[in-house]
């Protein structure tokens, strides 16, 4: 067992992986043999993820704000304090804040054996961002 009490600061997350500010706090990476890693991910208004697909999927849970999530293909869906995302291995797909609200959310997923969590394409255009509905 291990407890930690004090946290390292967040990071900002790398530009080729998000449009704005993003701050992501490691909660749990654990040695191998285990490849599940779990993250608290803080978007400013208006910050979103480039479009990308996880090999294993990924589960978000929404503990602040409201936010947007879109899978390719389909509509922009708005997600709120609560809400809990499954989204499918290798399904593409970008999340975010709201225009005007930050959000916060957990991030569960599972490495792939050769160790990779993200496979990132290109950025969510203003254009496919806009097409959220009005909150």
């Amino acid at each position: 067992m291990k407890i930690i009490r004090t946290r390292p600061d967040a990071v900002a997350a790398p530009s080729e992986l998000v449009t704005g500010a993003v701050h992501i706090d490691e909660l749990a990476a654990p040695a191998p043999p285990s490849r599940v890693r779990v993250g608290s991910v803080r978007f400013a208004p208006g910050a979103r993820t480039h479009w990308h697909r996880h090999p294993l999927g990924q589960v978000l849970h929404v503990t602040e704000g409201a936010g947007l999530v879109q899978r390719r293909g389909g509509p922009v869906e708005p997600i709120g304090v609560g809400d809990t995302v499954r989204i499918e291995p290798g399904e593409w797909h970008w999340h975010g804040a709201g225009a005007t609200t930050p959000m916060t959310h957990l991030v569960v997923q599972e490495a792939a054996a050769d160790g990779t969590e993200a496979e990132v394409d290109e950025a969510v255009t203003d254009a496919e961002y806009a097409a959220a509905p009005a909150s």
